[in-house]
């Protein structure tokens, strides 16, 4: 939050569409919002929502395994299908946006989506590829905190 720091309007901005994506109550989990975070964050390498992100899933899911595994590769990971469909989907848009089709969309649909939560899979997505770029533009440095979790 420190880039946005110079300008408290952005920060709110930023703060207040973090809390509604994150934190609002939506088809999606908390633990599942984080692994987008964490799956997009890998594919940019932002070290900072890496270690922050990453210690989220660790402490929402239990499993310091799992929030080790998403950091390096989630596709290694113990998933359910629903999970696997949906971070599939998110590391596409974020690697590939202009190549998303409807069959990626009925994919989702078909692990258990709604339109909505497609909606709110992509825009958890789009959310940390900006804050990645952000992040990476402004050396943003996770808290020691994050580390130990």
């Amino acid at each position: 939050l420190r880039a946005y720091a110079f300008d408290e309007t952005k920060l709110r901005a930023f703060t207040d569409m973090y809390n509604d994506l994150m934190l609002a109550e939506c088809g999606l989990s908390k633990l599942e919002r984080e692994m987008i975070a964490v799956a997009v964050s890998a594919v940019n390498r932002c070290f900072y929502c890496l270690t922050a992100h990453g210690a989220a899933v660790r402490e929402l899911s239990g499993d310091p395994v799992l929030g080790e595994l998403m950091v390096m590769n989630y596709r290694v990971a113990d998933l359910s299908d629903r999970q696997r469909a949906m971070l599939d989907f998110a590391v596409k848009l974020t690697e590939k946006p202009a190549e998303i089709l409807e069959s990626d969309r009925q994919t989702l649909r078909d692990a258990g989506f709604s339109d909505r939560d497609i909606w709110d899979i992509a825009s958890v997505a789009g959310f940390f590829n900006m804050s990645n770029r952000v992040a990476a533009a402004s050396d943003m440095r996770p808290n020691d905190e994050y580390h130990s979790r």
